[in-house]
């Protein structure tokens, strides 16, 4: 006697490298990012080639900046044979956590080449002078 394998064991060996695959697309989707800093300020670059700058949106909230977007497809296809196309479209999302000195109020973002930059000033230091406070009388 064969025993009979039930179909629903069958699929979830079969819809899994599937699932993975949907993981490992949205890494692979997420734009390449750099992040720097120096006395003054943190710095965050990532690359967005063919994005336009209406189709970038920053935020910064809770100590959190995230860059969403979306690289839109225009492509005309009048009597082309494609081949092979390694250009990616679709819309991407990367967050980065800030440091605790982090001046989440004064961020700003510039896009040249391709490339967003955004800066996020350092706070200042709290003095390390110590202030002298006067004592009352009870």
């Amino acid at each position: 006697m064969v025993e009979k394998t039930p179909l629903g064991s069958f699929w979830p060996s079969l819809y899994e490298p599937l699932r993975q695959f949907g993981g490992k697309l949205a890494d692979w989707i997420a734009p390449l990012s750099e992040a720097s800093s120096d006395e003054t300020a943190y710095r965050i670059s990532m690359e967005l080639p063919g994005v336009a700058e209406d189709d970038i949106h920053l935020t910064v909230e809770n100590g959190l900046v995230s860059v969403t977007g979306e690289k839109k497809i225009e492509r005309e296809e009048q009597g082309e044979t494609w081949y092979f196309s390694e250009r990616q479209f679709g819309s991407f999302q990367r967050s980065f956590r800030l440091p605790a000195d982090a001046d989440e109020g004064a961020v700003s973002a510039s896009l040249k080449d391709g490339v967003l930059t955004v800066t996020v000033p350092r706070k200042a230091p709290p003095e390390k002078n110590p202030r002298r406070v006067k004592i009352g009388k009870g």
